[in-house]
């Protein structure tokens, strides 16, 4: 597979990087340890090099078998977790957002040991924290650098005016946001304008729509009580049945080219900037395939073209999370102005 950068200062990695949360977390269909290892260790053979999982997945148990995978080849992987939410150690509970400096280095310690590694490759704060100014994370993230427990700093769904702080204090390496055909709020709320203007990467997760845009879902769907999508509006028959105009134009798109729905949306993300890896998950080897085989898939101004006319008159349906659960993952709330 070709290999991108993240940003002008970030590191070099597979144009598609694995999406590991769904591994064993939020989806429902968990994969034992030994079956996630396996599926992480194949994706390696297949060329993938930038791995992502964060403290909060399980809690804790993703981190664990993405360092068990990866030890045998550490020197030829990026690994990429997350900080920022207020987790018991012994009990797992979460609590909300917390970035506070004096507990981020013991967040970045435990990480360190489930990994098994001495230094994250990349480091995201996974949500902003309201109520401690993104300066002050910057900078207890620099003192990580600085004492080599981390080589690249990262954000996670921030707001631009946010990033724009953090990258005076601490370069960003990488950006990571939702974003895909069906969830395109990075081109018009500044992010990747900003990415553009200061020469950050873009991470975007979920960009097969959380599975939606491959054309495995529809209104028939039935999804378990432990899928968090079944309480997503965006995920419910009738939203399905409206949205299913996003699916049809990614099949006739392509047919054309001789690919699957879900390669001709990885293909566009990767068309939209150089500096743009996704990180597509799955639980299944032949779906790994198949979203390795995107980096293949060249899309033409013409293609682009049509896709960009389509999206033009079809409207979405439903929000991409309920209220409690956007509030409950420190998403969608507007910046404040006062940290």
């Amino acid at each position: 597979m070709r290999t991108r950068q993240l940003g002008t200062g970030g590191p070099d990695v597979s144009a598609l990087g694995f999406g590991c949360m769904g591994l064993d977390f939020s989806y429902g269909h968990k994969l034992s340890r030994d079956e996630g290892i396996a599926l992480i260790r194949q994706a390696v053979d297949r060329g993938v090099t930038f791995f992502d999982t964060a403290e909060i997945y399980g809690p804790f148990t993703n981190e664990e078998m993405v360092g068990e995978a990866l030890a045998p080849v550490r020197d030829q992987v990026v690994i990429a977790t997350k900080f920022g939410f207020d987790i018991d150690p012994a009990t797992a509970q979460v609590n909300g957002v917390s970035s506070r400096p004096d507990g981020i280095k013991a967040v970045v310690e435990r990480s360190l040991k489930r990994l098994g590694i001495e230094t994250i490759d990349l480091l995201y704060q996974h949500r902003v924290d309201p109520n401690v100014p993104i300066e002050d994370v910057a900078g207890a993230v620099k003192a990580l650098v600085e004492e080599g427990k981390v080589r690249h700093f990262g954000l996670s769904e921030p707001g631009a005016r946010t990033l724009r702080r953090a990258h005076a204090v601490l370069p960003v390496a990488a950006v990571q946001n939702e974003y895909s055909l069906w969830w395109r709020e990075p081109e018009s709320n500044g992010i990747l304008d900003a990415c553009d203007e200061l020469g950050i990467g873009f991470v975007p997760y979920s960009p097969l729509g959380k599975g939606f845009l491959t054309g495995a879902i529809n209104k028939d769907t039935q999804l378990g009580a432990d899928d968090f999508r079944a309480n997503t509006p965006r995920f419910q028959p009738e939203a399905l049945a409206k949205n299913a105009a996003f699916v049809d134009l990614l099949k006739q798109i392509a047919q054309d080219k001789g690919a699957t729905p879900a390669q001709i949306a990885l293909a566009w993300l990767l068309a939209q900037r150089p500096y743009i890896v996704p990180i597509p998950g799955t639980t299944k080897l032949h779906r790994l395939e198949e979203n390795i085989g995107a980096d293949a898939v060249a899309l033409s101004e013409a293609d682009l073209g049509r896709i960009r006319s389509a999206l033009a008159d079809i409207q979405v349906e439903g929000a991409r999370y309920a209220p409690a659960q956007a509030a409950m993952a420190g998403l969608d709330a507007p910046e404040k102005t006062s940290l």
